[in-house]
């Protein structure tokens, strides 16, 4: 059960940006920016990037959204679950191995991030925005699941709600929708 009053029809991040729509706004954002902004990192790249810092976080609702956002963009659902399972043998590039690993370096503390770390990403084709990025989107979605699981967020109902949150980041974004959320109380 939340530890502040959210809207019950709004599991995980959506109620607490809904919450507090003022602080939200700038943060939703970024994150558009960063996961749906030009990049030579495809969408579903980067929604790795924010699934594996996650899994490891243990942030059981941005897993599972971030898992289904991935399974989504990439039309399968073996390589998100392979990259959570073991990075070096997921079905990835060798660039995405070591950004991934960057990633949950970050995720366990930035000061984890090493040269060997950075200079593998870069022989593996890494360019320097891609590693900032990389960087960035993992201390980003550090902040969401401290934030999620801060404030204890409740996890939806019906597992299908990831589906549903899934097509929307994929088709929509991170903005938030013009409408508004109160099409999904039920």
């Amino acid at each position: 059960m939340p530890y502040i009053t959210l809207e019950s029809h709004l599991p995980g991040i959506t109620g607490l940006l809904e919450y507090a729509k003022e602080a939200a706004q700038p943060i939703r954002n970024l994150t558009q920016f960063l996961l749906r902004g030009p990049s030579t990192l495809s969408e579903a790249d980067r929604e790795l990037i924010a699934t594996v810092v996650s899994h490891n976080n243990q942030c059981t609702f941005c897993t599972t959204a971030h898992t289904a956002a991935a399974d989504l963009l990439a039309g399968e659902a073996e390589t998100a679950q392979k990259v959570k399972e073991n990075i070096e043998t997921a079905p990835v590039t060798e660039k995405m191995k070591a950004l991934l690993t960057i990633a949950k370096l970050t995720a366990q503390n930035g000061r984890n991030v090493t040269t060997e770390a950075i200079d593998r990403a870069k022989a593996a084709g890494a360019t320097d925005i891609e590693i900032h990025d990389t960087v960035l989107i993992a201390a980003l979605f550090c902040y969401y699941n401290r934030y999620v699981d801060g404030l204890a967020t409740a996890l939806p109902a019906d597992a299908g709600y990831y589906n549903i949150l899934a097509e929307r980041l994929v088709n929509h974004g991170y903005t938030r929708l013009p409408q508004g959320y109160d099409h999904l109380k039920k």
